[in-house]
């Protein structure tokens, strides 16, 4: 079939055809504008595939309906794929530039906790209790002392020097710092 060389055989083709494509289709899908674009769909693969075309093999008509369901087919599966991806987000808010903003402030917080941490391993073993207690605990300065079994004023040093050793990791006068407790000495 000479149909993609000639413009004038492709027409009578489409007229011959049109009503059972359409119908066809119409029999698969509910949706007439779905309709209507699978049975353009339909013909411009018949352009596209016209050269395949064997009389020997069947009619016309069953060729034409192979590359109908082909394309129905298709249909079919992108829609569930696209049904199972609508599935997957449902539900779920997409991300705004100020949800972004929170996103990158949480990973600074997050980086400078990680080095926080670090850096409260390598204190003295006194010294990290008390921090702990203070700063990560939320227990006053008196409350760390009482269940460390040391002395209020012992407590205290040692928070201090704890602070004064973390000051330039942690940011300790930064409110998000996991060792700066407001109010607390």
């Amino acid at each position: 079939m000479r149909l993609n060389e000639d413009p004038a055989a492709f027409e009578a083709f489409y007229r011959r055809h049109v009503d059972a494509v359409m119908r066809f289709v119409v029999r698969r899908v509910s949706d007439p504008h779905l309709a209507a674009d699978l049975t353009a769909d339909i013909f411009l693969a018949v352009l596209d595939s016209a050269h395949t075309y064997v009389p020997g093999r069947g009619s016309e008509i069953a060729w034409l309906y192979g590359i109908a369901r082909n394309v129905v087919s298709a249909q079919h599966r992108k829609a569930a794929r696209e049904a199972r991806a609508t599935g997957r987000v449902a539900g779920r808010r997409l991300m705004d530039d100020d949800d972004l903003i929170r996103m990158e402030e949480r990973v600074d917080a997050e980086r400078r906790m990680r080095r926080s941490l670090e850096a409260m391993r390598r204190l003295p073993e006194g010294e990290r209790a008390v921090l702990e207690l203070v700063a990560i605990d939320q227990l006053t300065v008196a409350e760390a002392a009482a269940a460390l079994g040391i002395r209020q004023v012992t407590a205290r040093v040692r928070l201090h020097r704890a602070r004064r050793a973390l000051g330039p990791v942690a940011e300790m006068g930064s409110p998000s710092s996991p060792v700066y407790v407001e109010g607390q000495v």
